[in-house]
């Protein structure tokens, strides 16, 4: 009887702390971008509304010095993602990685870039939702670089506690927490989507 009591505890403290934990994830998701020094680098991880274009206004004012948009579509080129105003020297400042897949890809990607390109600073530009997972996949390839998150609040943010908003909210969420306890396996992934 105690056994099934202090498991019966056990499991409430945890549906607690999971539920506190999604809470915290999501007020985070929620918050706006702070203050933003100059960086080396910036680097945009593609998957979702408004990340491209954030980067290459962030570029454009010299918040860094060269730009990584990770995990570009195989047929996209430069001349697609630029506005037709953009200067010619803009263009030079940016590269393409046309390798990744998931965030772990992005990850591998921006560390080769990251070590081409001798870059110590990087401003991440992603969805706000997956910022905390971003970084952290980024700092275990990327320890010795400072990171500073710009998080894009995506369309689906802006209406929050709507059911397909906290379905997205959710799944980053259990992602995160797969990715701080080691399970980045594209399996975890495969098995969290569907």
């Amino acid at each position: 009887m105690l056994f099934i009591r202090l498991s019966f505890r056990l499991i409430l403290l945890a549906c607690f702390a999971f539920a506190g934990g999604f809470g915290w994830f999501v007020n985070d998701a929620l918050r706006p971008p702070g203050y933003l020094p100059h960086a080396d680098g910036i680097v945009a991880l593609t998957g979702g509304a408004g990340r491209i274009d954030t980067s290459l206004n962030l570029l454009a004012r010299n918040q860094g010095e060269k730009l990584l948009i990770s995990g570009v579509d195989t047929q996209t080129t430069l001349s697609e993602l630029l506005p037709p105003t953009a200067p010619p020297a803009l263009a030079e400042r940016i590269t393409l990685g046309y390798q990744a897949r998931s965030t772990i890809g992005n990850a591998t990607e921006t560390a080769v870039w990251v070590a081409d390109n001798h870059i110590t600073s990087l401003i991440v530009v992603t969805a706000s939702y997956h910022m905390r997972r971003a970084l952290l996949e980024l700092s275990r390839t990327l320890p010795d670089v400072t990171l500073y998150p710009y998080p894009v609040l995506p369309p689906a943010m802006e209406h929050p506690l709507r059911r397909s908003s906290l379905r997205l909210l959710a799944l980053e969420y259990l992602k995160w927490l797969g990715a701080l306890g080691g399970f980045t396996s594209p399996s975890l992934s495969r098995a969290l989507h569907s």
